[in-house]
């Protein structure tokens, strides 16, 4: 895609790292009448393995597109032309021609994307704006390359209360648990904030470096490292830390944060550490064995030789076309980065209270991998919440029904979720 190339890798897991472009805008917006398509609308242009999440805002006079990951916001749209169901719309930029030729039926738009010459489907649902942060539960810290932003949850009443620090999972995740890279939303981290607030105990989420409020910290993907994120935490467990609001502070990792909040803890001093759905094992045999069912003999061949040689602290000069989006030579040097760290070998340095959290219908990281924890942290307490999934909520056994899950914002979380978390709390950690 040149300039608005992305690296989207082939499971969820990897961190979505686009390289920054230019918001230099250009041309007028030419608009028939919108009214009957006004509003957000989001979704994804989806190039194979490497779905490119889009927000498109469609006004009674004017268009604009934003690629959150890529730093692009409200970027004005040429020739908007909406003739009953059908829908056209180009955007011109770096002195390239991007056009978007589609139909509406109801609350969805899909069509095609071209760029010179390249054509690939895009859909996109009826969303909503991001959901800002009230002035007094905004919080704000110093952080590598500029400032973050995180929302506070607060208990009523009189503190000194705990605190949480909660660390979203794999992807270009936001701080309320919903990844742009999917339609819709699931709201888990939030109702784990809220819900968590009802039983006493205070918390700071915040979106990723590249995403939302933090969008602007992405920076160069062959300058970001897996330790940045680490950073990140930790400057939000001190901050917290330094606040007479709050007594005991410590950590939530859900997913890929897991990981990250065992090394954050370590750095920070956290009292308290909370894994949800944490791999407990190094990232390179669980992207082996989900490749597995996923590439022919040569290329997973040619997947394990490259994830020795990236184990090392060596790049790959030659890598496959079909390997790409995960290899390509300006994402290894994070993948190098994350691959120094072991869930397993982080998790016995921690001295303080530890609880290890997994569903039993999780279908990204399985109960195993709590099991795997618990065996190398013989202290930690290990909580199986029945019929949770991956985003907390409870699910069908089927696959179809469980990732139907990850766009319903109505469903709460799993019972036993909150109580589980609020009684370890109360007798771990006081």
């Amino acid at each position: 895609m040149r300039r608005l190339q992305i690296v989207f890798s082939l499971i969820a897991i990897i961190f979505l790292l686009l390289t920054a472009c230019s918001k230099e805008k250009e041309g007028a917006s030419e608009v028939d009448s919108l009214k009957d398509i006004e509003g957000v609308w989001e979704g994804s242009i989806k190039i194979p393995d490497q779905p490119l999440p889009i927000i498109i805002e469609f006004e009674a006079d004017k268009g604009t597109i934003s690629i959150p990951v890529q730093g692009l916001s409200n970027y004005p749209l040429t020739n908007v032309k909406l003739n009953e169901s059908d829908i056209l719309f180009n955007m011109n930029i770096q002195g390239q021609k991007l056009t978007f030729n589609g139909k509406m039926e109801q609350e969805k738009i899909s069509g095609t994307f071209t760029q010179q010459g390249e054509a690939f489907p895009f859909e996109l649902l009826k969303g909503s704006k991001e959901e800002e942060i009230e002035e007094d539960r905004l919080v704000e810290v110093k952080v590598g390359n500029g400032t973050m932003s995180g929302q506070l949850e607060i208990p009523q009443g009189e503190g000194p209360f705990p605190l949480m620090v909660i660390i979203a999972g794999s992807g270009p995740t936001d701080r309320n648990g919903n990844s742009i890279a999917l339609p819709g939303k699931n709201n888990s981290l939030k109702m784990l904030a809220e819900d968590l607030a009802t039983e006493g105990v205070a918390s700071i989420r915040y979106d990723k470096r590249g995403v939302g409020k933090n969008a602007s910290l992405a920076g160069k993907e062959e300058d970001l490292r897996f330790d940045q994120y680490i950073d990140d935490a930790a400057a939000w467990v001190q901050f917290a830390k330094d606040d007479e609001r709050f007594s005991k502070v410590g950590i939530i990792g859900h997913s890929e944060g897991s990981l990250i909040g065992m090394v954050a803890s370590q750095k920070a001093d956290a009292d308290v550490f909370i894994s949800i759905a944490g791999a407990g094992r190094p990232i390179d045999q669980v992207l082996l064995e989900q490749l597995e069912a996923q590439l022919p003999a040569n290329l997973m061949e040619e997947s394990t030789k490259i994830l020795e040689k990236l184990k090392q602290g060596e790049q790959v000069q030659t890598v496959s076309q079909e390997l790409q989006s995960l290899f390509r030579s300006s994402v290894q040097p994070y993948v190098i980065s994350w691959l120094q760290y072991d869930p397993a070998e982080q998790l016995q340095k921690l001295n303080g209270p530890v609880l290890l959290v997994n569903g039993n219908l999780d279908i990204q990281v399985p109960v195993k991998d709590a099991e795997l924890l618990h065996q190398v942290k013989k202290d930690s307490d290990l909580l199986i919440v029945d019929k949770m999934n991956h985003v907390l909520k409870e699910a069908p056994a089927d696959r179809e029904g469980n990732v139907a899950t990850y766009s319903n914002p109505d469903l709460p979380l799993a019972k036993g979720l909150i109580d589980g978390i609020v009684d370890f709390l109360q007798e771990r950690a006081k």
